[in-house]
C-alpha cells in the first residue's frame, strides 16, 4: 500500500500536505478510498467554514457506503476542489494527487507520520 513520507496522516485515514503558514491540503488515503470503494459523490464543505474538533468537514459517498470526514483538530476551510463535484471517481483513480480542501490548522494535534500510520493499518 502506498504511504507517502512527507505526508502527515490521520486516524481517520486522512492525509495532509503541508504548504506553509499553517495551511494543509487534506484528502484520504489509498486505504480509505479502497475501503470505501468505486466514490460517486463528494460533498465539500463551503469555502470560509470552521470546523471544530470533531465536526464533519466533508461527505464521501460510494457505492458501498457513505462516509464523514471527521477532523480531529479545529480548522478553517480556505479552498475546495470544486472538481470533485463532477468527478468524484478522482479519488479512486489518484488519492494523493487529488485533494478534497486547503485548511487553515490552528493547532496541528492528533497527526502521524507515514510510518506510524503504516502500524494503524496493519
Amino acid at each position: 500500500m502506498n504511504i507517502p513520507s512527507n505526508l502527515k496522516y490521520t486516524k481517520e485515514h486522512d492525509w495532509l500536505e503541508p504548504l506553509g503558514d499553517g495551511t494543509y491540503k487534506l484528502g484520504i488515503t489509498e486505504y480509505a478510498q479502497e475501503a470505501l470503494g468505486d466514490i460517486v459523490y463528494v460533498e465539500l464543505p463551503e469555502v470560509g467554514d470552521e470546523i471544530s474538533a470533531g465536526d464533519t468537514l466533508a461527505t464521501v459517498e460510494s457505492v458501498k457506503a457513505v462516509s464523514e470526514i471527521a477532523m480531529p483538530f479545529d480548522c478553517e476551510v480556505l479552498e475546495t476542489n470544486a472538481e470533485l463535484e463532477d468527478e468524484p471517481e478522482k479519488l479512486n483513480v489518484s488519492c494523493y494527487e487529488t485533494w478534497i480542501a486547503v485548511l487553515k490548522i490552528y493547532e496541528l494535534e492528533e497527526v502521524i507520520s507515514a510510518e506510524e500510520y503504516e502500524e494503524l493499518i496493519k
